[in-house]
């Protein structure tokens, strides 16, 4: 995804924001405060326009700038029908702003000399495998984080999205059979399962949790004491959002917690705007904790920091779906390692989003203003973190203002009105009149794919229901659609990833293959439906 803006008076702002910051958290200067107070004067009003108009119940926002810490505040709740106010303390799942931790695990890592991001995977993890040997054989730790596998967009997340039964060490084996969907090193397509593979990495190097490891080696040393490893480690006082999805895209309501432990280095952690800007502000003092030249503390070298914010696969830049957005369109785009890349007016910008179920932000850094923004959301709505860190950025720069709510919602429309036309041309192309060539007991049975495992299709009433072995959320109703193509309907409707379920049959009229493909262009990529060949296989 990519980045938009903010506002509000910082003087309100802090008179009505929840606790005060800590002491061991750096306060805003009496200049900065002042300078931030004129800047984000209008900041109330934008950020109330924005949740208004994407449904957000719960909006947070922290900017720092040569070092210090200008704006942290949160407006809205953390869940709706509830009182308790979001604020800069409050606890998101900040999803794939994970991936930058990663990085620098394993940049922590090569510093003490333990490994080098040159290093082919299978030095560190004899036993690691992807579908071709050559890619197996040539992979190395960079690799791991910068999207360039040859993996499709997606692919494997079905493994550990919704939350599944598999280990992280059962996760990377199952890698091998993975299909890849391109050339190695040829283009950029994001992936996450890669990065299950680095936390496997970090474990087996550095002789400790992947979790132990991020608590010992960053969390305490930057202190930030408000982050968890993910949802399994929430505290009871831990002032924690509450995710909001809209079942069947409409209405907007709580979804269940979820933990992601088994790919964690792609999405796991929790944090808080407070501890946020912790990270922000290392990051753009490239790696110094504290101190000055050879004798700063740092958390990273500062050849490991150039490394990680050096673009490394290129990407497409798109036209924007609507003109509003051509201010927003980079003239260069790429990803490093664990970062994204791009410009935006002339400055170079280092940045990342996350995207989890009920719950999406943005992390964005402006190194040539030595500032930078992070927005978290409790609901699905990727426009309103881009609008308002979008208008943060006009006001860094000393831009001219821009309706980036309204052109985010103008491109929102676009993509629905797209979404309706895709449907509209399957029912077009629909036979009502087909009937399946088997009766429904002739479609149940255990289905397998190579890399996710086995699939039940199983006969319950006068219906066919399916559900997938190690992923206890995907359970779905079929409903036929025509000849021996079925629609499944997962009854946890947050889902949104409806998907067709399509039958093939041998020439005697038993099944030999059933595929699967995702029926909107709205669902989330990481369904990656599409790349499961299910077999039948006998029963035990």
């Amino acid at each position: 995804m990519h980045l938009r803006p903010l506002a509000f008076a910082l003087a309100a702002l802090l008179a009505t924001a929840a606790p005060a910051v800590p002491a061991q958290a750096p306060a805003p200067t009496a200049a900065a405060t002042r300078d931030a107070a004129a800047v984000f004067a209008d900041l109330d009003a934008y950020v109330a326009e924005v949740q208004a108009r994407f449904d957000v119940p719960g909006v947070v926002v922290a900017i720092v700038q040569d070092g210090e810490v200008v704006l942290a505040r949160g407006w809205g709740v953390r869940e709706l029908g509830r009182p308790e106010p979001v604020d800069a303390h409050t606890l998101f799942a900040i999803a794939s702003n994970t991936k930058a931790f990663t990085a620098a695990a394993l940049s922590i890592l090569a510093d003490d000399g333990r490994l080098s991001l040159d290093d082919r995977v299978i030095q560190h993890l004899p036993w690691f495998r992807m579908s071709d040997a050559y890619v197996t054989g040539e992979m190395r730790l960079r690799d791991l984080l910068t999207h360039r596998s040859g993996l499709g967009l997606g692919a494997g997340d079905l493994l550990f999205w919704p939350a599944t039964t598999y280990s992280n060490r059962e996760v990377v084996e199952r890698l091998a059979h993975v299909p890849l969907a391109g050339g190695f090193r040829e283009k950029y397509a994001y992936d996450n399962i890669l990065y299950g593979v680095a936390q496997q990495v970090v474990e087996t190097v550095s002789g400790q949790s992947f979790a132990e490891f991020l608590q010992a080696r960053i969390f305490d040393r930057l202190d930030m004491r408000e982050t968890r490893f993910n949802a399994d480690h929430l505290r009871p006082d831990d002032a924690a959002a509450t995710g909001h999805a809209k079942a069947d895209f409409t209405e907007l309501a709580p979804v269940a917690p979820l933990t992601w432990a088994n790919v964690a280095g792609a999405g796991g952690l929790y944090s808080s705007a407070h501890d946020m800007a912790k990270w922000m502000r290392v990051q753009l003092a490239g790696g110094v904790i504290r101190g000055e030249g050879e004798d700063a503390e740092r958390l990273f070298s500062a050849a490991r920091h150039r490394a990680m914010w050096s673009l490394v696969t290129p990407q497409t830049i798109p036209e924007p779906r609507v003109p509003e957005l051509r201010r927003a369109t980079p003239n260069f785009a790429g990803y490093g390692e664990g970062w994204s890349l791009s410009d935006y007016r002339g400055e170079k910008l280092v940045w990342h989003t996350g995207g989890w179920p009920g719950m999406v932000s943005r992390l964005t850094l402006v190194p040539g203003r030595n500032a930078g923004v992070v927005v978290l959301t409790n609901a699905e709505a990727g426009a309103a973190f881009q609008a308002i860190t979008m208008r943060v950025l006009d006001r860094l720069l000393d831009a001219p203002d821009h309706d980036w709510p309204g052109a985010y919602a103008a491109a929102l429309g676009r993509q629905h009105d797209e979404a309706a036309e895709d449907w509209a041309r399957h029912e077009a192309a629909r036979d009502r009149r087909s009937t399946p060539s088997l009766p429904l007991a002739g479609y149940a049975a255990t289905y397998r794919d190579p890399w996710y495992g086995d699939i039940h299709v199983v006969q319950e009433g006068r219906g066919l229901v399916m559900r997938f072995a190690r992923t206890p959320q995907l359970v779905g109703d079929l409903e036929h659609w025509q000849h021996d193509t079925f629609i499944v309907r997962w009854r946890d409707r947050q889902l949104n990833a409806d998907a067709f379920l399509g039958f093939a049959l041998t020439p005697d009229g038993a099944v030999r293959e059933a595929r699967m493909e995702a029926i909107s262009p709205l669902t989330d990529f990481s369904f990656d439906f599409h790349d499961l060949r299910l077999t039948p296989v006998a029963e035990d």
